[in-house]
């Protein structure tokens, strides 16, 4: 009797000290994780001419959630955007359904040899700190996008991309209103890019994240709306972390 005591004992302490050990890896795990987790946006927005062009107007969609919160709209109110020109007007507007910046300047002079094989770019960039933890998984619901998201079609990947996880990817339509003087020949491009990620560490660096970015080219002078091209790509990189059960 006294031997299965032993034995009884024995298989529970053994049983005790598994459990306290995979409760203090699980502890570990999440408090590495919710303490080195953040969140980052990376934002451009680039504009391209070959051609000088005068009295120029342009609504460019801005990412914004569903709510109209945005990661960059604060950086375009304190002109914190790089390279915006300092004779640029540049003024927020909330359309009920899409966030969207505007920009308004007499003229965009080119330099000399500037062709098509050589255009002027106008580049506008910020790399923001998220408040909270991104949704890298689902933006078109849950986190900034350029919207509105019109025509969402899933399409396969590009080919050659090497990516972490099981991505999923997309085009879409949204809208851009520009309006200047221009030769009849001249090209501009308007694109723009989000990029949502978050980073960890848990023995070592992970990550998640999604892209997103609109474009389109026009010809010679322009006076209303016009469709752009977006792609989206989401689900990008790791999902299986731990979930956060207390702060």
């Amino acid at each position: 009797m006294d031997k299965i005591i032993r034995v009884s004992l024995g298989l529970l302490l053994v049983i005790l000290i598994a459990a306290v050990s995979v409760f203090s890896y699980q502890a570990y795990v999440e408090k590495a994780y919710r303490e080195s987790l953040s969140g980052t946006w990376s934002y451009t927005s680039t504009i391209t001419t070959d051609s000088p062009l005068s009295n120029v107007t342009l609504f460019i969609p801005v990412p914004a959630d569903r709510s109209g919160n945005s990661p960059v709209v604060a950086g375009y109110s304190t002109r914190d955007i790089a390279g915006i020109p300092d004779d640029w007007e540049v003024t927020l507007y909330d359309t009920g359904k899409a966030t969207m910046v505007k920009i308004t300047v007499p003229a965009i002079a080119v330099p000399n040899g500037t062709s098509p094989a050589s255009p002027l770019t106008i580049r506008m960039s910020a790399e923001l700190k998220a408040d909270t933890v991104i949704d890298t998984a689902d933006p078109v619901n849950s986190s900034a996008m350029f919207r509105p998201v019109g025509e969402l079609v899933q399409v396969p990947c590009p080919a050659g991309q090497a990516v972490q996880g099981s991505p999923s990817c997309y085009r879409y339509v949204t809208q851009l209103y520009a309006d200047y003087e221009a030769l009849s020949d001249a090209s501009v491009t308007i694109s723009a890019t989000l990029t949502g990620r978050n980073t960890w560490r848990i023995f070592e660096t992970g990550s998640n994240e999604y892209e997103t970015g609109i474009s389109l080219q026009m010809n010679g002078a322009q006076h209303g709306w016009s469709a752009m091209s977006g792609t989206l790509a989401e689900h990008i990189g790791q999902y299986d972390t731990p979930r956060i059960t207390h702060s």
